[in-house]
């Protein structure tokens, strides 16, 4: 393409990431809609499925460039995208999700559980947000967020617990996932696109960040678990004792073939052969299997796909902005970036600058990992513990805005580990270095910074408001009685 047609290609692609953004704060809105306006249920619905977003908008975003520039123009850069995170999530969440590995997860928290001085609902509910998103280094974020997402649904969410605590752990699991993938070099995704570039190892990987990450994630869990210790206690113990266990044999043969999944994750011919070979054990022994996650999995692909598509346009400014960053800066900058992208492009972008520092290196990884649990987009493991446990909220949605302030707690206590270790913590209260980055940054970029948190603010006011309206309704109602 020349000149002009990338600039307008890309133009169109920043606008309607820009829109992609602002949908994904309004998924909400189309959920009621869908269950007030009945006439065109089906079309609100699928607007307010968050795993559509990315997915819709990066198709209109195609048929702009098929229309502009020709179909071959479109199939050549789709041809220059490469999906393999998707279908790799897509694979390692079904799996993961599969009985025999639920069994054998629950086995082995069960087991460390009854070491643990808590009360067993409350251990349980620990393990899931610290020991879960910690093993993520070893099976992937994917994995270990599919693993603690069913968990806490069948043992905590689906056993009346309040939106509060709800909210606070969907977005303390974010968190946690996002950053307990770093303990090793190959589990987190934005890690694994700077890892080969630089040479980080997972021993480099573990002394730089992971014992701070881990630190964080056992905060993290161990202060919502105390939090809310009275309302986990009244939660009733899940009784398992009718279920038909897998034999072992058969649990272990599931566990080679996820092992073999995740050691293959860069070759989507192997591990999509070694899928077709679970799919095919899973119908042969329906008796040890339950539905298998095929739609959810699915729909967390083709959201990751639609990402990749449209955010693969946004290297224009991604990558000025982060050149023109530096330490504390750039940490601050891309935990705060992370919030409107995905934070594995975001590494990537940063890894295409050359001549970067030690420093920078550290920075760019560490914001975007700590900025991982703000927004269902922020990091690729979301998408699939949104699926999984949207069904335990109000409206089988969750609040974009209540997410991202909920996350806003554990974000810090990530910040202060990865950052405030290695230097001081009272540069996040600096309000001269927050003055100066601001000042750094190219007017659009800013927009699409802080395009999220406006869209918060008024989401936030506008649920007021609709709140307040409800109870004025309900106080006529019981007056006309």
């Amino acid at each position: 393409m020349t000149a002009s047609a990338i600039t307008s290609v890309e133009t169109v692609a920043a606008l309607l990431f820009g829109l992609a953004v602002l949908h994904t704060f309004s998924t909400r809105y189309f959920e009621h809609l869908a269950h007030t306006k009945t006439a065109h249920a089906g079309l609100w619905h699928l607007l307010g499925e968050v795993e559509t977003v990315f997915g819709f908008w990066a198709l209109l975003l195609l048929v702009f460039m098929a229309f502009a520039h020709g179909w071959g123009t479109t199939s050549e850069y789709l041809d220059s995208r490469r999906f393999v995170e998707p279908m790799f999530v897509f694979v390692i969440m079904v799996m993961a999700a599969s009985r025999p590995i639920m069994q054998l997860s629950s086995d082995a928290v069960a087991v460390t559980a009854r070491a643990l001085p808590l009360p067993p609902r409350s251990a349980v509910y620990f393990l899931s947000l610290s020991m879960v998103p910690l093993l993520g280094s070893l099976i992937t974020e994917p994995a270990a967020m599919t693993l603690a997402a069913l968990m806490l649904r069948d043992e905590i969410f689906s056993r009346g617990a309040s939106n509060r605590l709800k909210y606070a752990t969907v977005a303390a699991l974010f968190v946690n996932v996002s950053i307990g993938g770093t303990l090793t070099n190959f589990a987190a995704p934005p890690v694994l696109m700077v890892a080969a570039k630089w040479d980080w190892s997972t021993a480099h990987m573990f002394a730089t960040m992971g014992w701070k990450a881990a630190t964080a994630v056992l905060i993290n869990a161990l202060v919502l678990t105390m939090l809310f210790r009275r309302e986990l206690a009244r939660r009733p113990i899940s009784d398992k004792s009718g279920r038909r266990r897998v034999p072992g044999i058969f649990v272990a043969v599931n566990l080679a073939l996820v092992a073999a999944v995740v050691v293959s994750n860069h070759d989507p011919e192997v591990f999509m052969g070694i899928f077709l070979v679970f799919l095919g054990l899973a119908e042969a022994y329906k008796r040890y299997h339950d539905k298998l996650l095929l739609r959810e999995g699915l729909m967390v692909a083709f959201f990751l796909a639609g990402l990749i598509v449209i955010g693969g346009q946004q290297q224009w400014w991604l990558e000025d902005a982060l050149a023109n960053l530096d330490g504390s800066t750039l940490f601050f900058g891309a935990a705060a970036l992370t919030a409107i992208t995905d934070n594995a492009a975001l590494t990537y972008l940063g890894s295409l600058v050359e001549g970067v520092s030690e420093e920078f290196k550290y920075a760019l990884v560490a914001g975007a990992v700590a900025g991982g649990g703000l927004t269902v987009i922020a990091n690729a493991p979301n998408p699939a513990g949104y699926s999984l446990l949207k069904d335990s909220f109000d409206e089988q949605s969750i609040n974009p805005l209540g997410l991202l302030l909920a996350a806003l707690p554990p974000t810090l206590v990530a910040i202060g580990c990865l950052w405030g270790f290695r230097g001081s913590v009272t540069e996040i209260f600096d309000l001269e270095l927050w003055q100066r980055w601001f000042s750094e940054l190219d007017r659009p970029f800013l927009f699409l910074l802080i395009l999220p948190f406006v869209v918060a603010a008024v989401g936030l006011w506008a649920e007021l408001i609709r709140d307040k309206g409800k109870v004025i309704e309900k106080e006529s109602d019981v007056s006309n009685k």
